[in-house]
């Protein structure tokens, strides 16, 4: 298991990690399987997305925030509730196949770390798995 730190600076963020990514495939050595990406973060995740337009992150950020905004009165007394319910839209955990040695994704796709509740140093967590 390969580890990724990331240190966000805004409180809600999408951060593109696929080349951190990418370079732990290319470590590996393994050229057919499968990577798993977790997020260890209750208030944190992850996501596949455009990484062409800068503005479809924005876009995504300030959706979220009108659809889970902060402050609304929720149960949650550390002051985070719309971080975890973000958290919980994007999830925890991606698998991405990988082919001739390079994840397998869409022209267009990156992977992302969703940052609810920054700023804040994090960690996001990589296993290869060969074919077989």
């Amino acid at each position: 298991m390969e580890k990724i730190d990331i240190k966000t600076n805004k409180r809600a963020d999408l951060i593109d990690i696929t080349a951190e990514v990418e370079k732990r495939v290319a470590k590996s050595k393994i050229t057919d399987g499968v990577c798993f990406v977790f997020c260890p973060h209750t208030t944190a995740g992850l996501t596949i997305n455009e990484n062409a337009d800068p503005s479809v992150k924005s876009d995504i950020v300030q959706a979220l925030n009108k659809l889970v905004p902060a402050n609304a009165g929720y149960a949650h007394s550390e002051g985070n509730a719309d971080s975890h319910i973000k958290s919980s839209l994007f999830g925890a955990s991606l698998s991405i196949f990988i082919a001739a040695g390079h994840l397998v994704l869409g022209t267009w796709q990156g992977i992302y770390f969703c940052e609810s509740d920054g700023p804040r140093s994090r960690e996001v967590w990589v296993k290869i798995i060969q074919e077989k």
